[in-house]
């Protein structure tokens, strides 16, 4: 495929992630229409190539495949309210939930539209560069992914996770929230040195190192989530876990550092202790905050 023969797109959003996405295409020689509701960030991509619309249903009209990079979901349904979506391929790269996904599929399709939902595991100096390692989600329509896979494929790998439209948001935020406990960890780890005669840039490697050696846990994990069996195997089970974690309080205690980061997490642990479960290892946790999803849905976060 020639520069002269790439797919238009039309491209709604030009934040720093946005902006990023309409680079990479316009490098790629795809024709970019692109909207934003502050338009002085439009214009910036003018000089690049790009063409600016007016309004977002200007924007939709001038080509099939819309692509959509807003703040949020609300966002989403405010810019396309007026626009005419029947025969467009509707692709929404807006950070959201799995529900608001299959709620925007629903709302898309009824409109006349194929519709992606997707999430972005890149940030925006990520795009384009391929040695980036950067990857979407997306999820919806089988044959719009097929259809598109190259141009989708131009800012970042594309991964395709199925035909629910809340699975590439569902994919998006079990990674980030894996991300978040360990980032967690990690500035707890660096806490506890703060006041010590430890340099943090020689503790840093370590921590890199041995955070990369845990991580095939999730593999066993996975293992013993589809076995059913969570003690074959186990070396070091809930019951010495849980043990374990005296000294680590009393450490954070002795160094002056909150422990609320890790008290959570030890209490989970606790309570599967008290079930019965100590011989098992830490693939209990699942079931137990499983567990409580029904009761934390009748009071959902704001």
């Amino acid at each position: 495929m020639t520069d002269n023969t790439r797919l238009p797109i039309t491209l709604l959003g030009a934040g720093a992630m946005g902006a990023a996405l309409a680079r990479a295409w316009l490098a790629a020689g795809h024709p970019v229409t692109v909207w934003n509701r502050t338009p002085a960030r439009a214009e910036a991509l003018a000089a690049e190539g790009a063409t600016v619309a007016a309004s977002a249903a200007e924007a939709v009209a001038a080509n099939r495949l819309v692509i959509v990079c807003l703040l949020d979901d609300a966002s989403v349904g405010e810019a396309l309210e007026s626009a005419g979506l029947a025969g467009r391929d509707l692709v929404n790269l807006t950070t959201g939930t799995p529900a608001q996904g299959r709620a925007r599929a629903a709302w898309a399709e009824a409109r006349g539209a194929r519709f992606l939902d997707a999430g972005i595991m890149a940030v925006p100096p990520m795009i384009g560069v391929p040695e980036s390692g950067a990857y979407v989600f997306y999820s919806g329509s089988a044959d719009l992914f097929e259809e598109h896979r190259e141009t989708l494929a131009v800012p970042a790998g594309a991964v395709y996770v199925g035909a629910d439209a809340g699975f590439a948001a569902l994919h998006d935020v079990a990674l980030l929230s894996a991300m978040s406990g360990m980032f967690a960890g990690i500035l707890h780890a660096f806490a506890l040195i703060r006041r010590e005669d430890v340099a943090p840039s020689d503790l840093a490697p370590l921590l890199v190192s041995w955070l990369g050696a845990m991580a095939p846990m999730a593999l066993q994990t996975a293992e013993r989530l589809e076995s059913g069996d969570y003690t074959e195997g186990v070396v070091s089970n809930l019951a010495m876990q849980v043990a374990g974690n005296t000294t680590l309080l009393r450490t954070a205690h002795e160094q002056g550092v909150t422990p609320e980061l890790l008290t959570p997490y030890m209490a989970l642990l606790e309570r599967r202790l008290a079930d019965g479960h100590g011989d098992e290892d830490l693939t209990g946790v699942v079931d137990l905050l499983a567990s409580r999803a029904g009761a934390l849905t009748a009071n959902p976060p704001a």
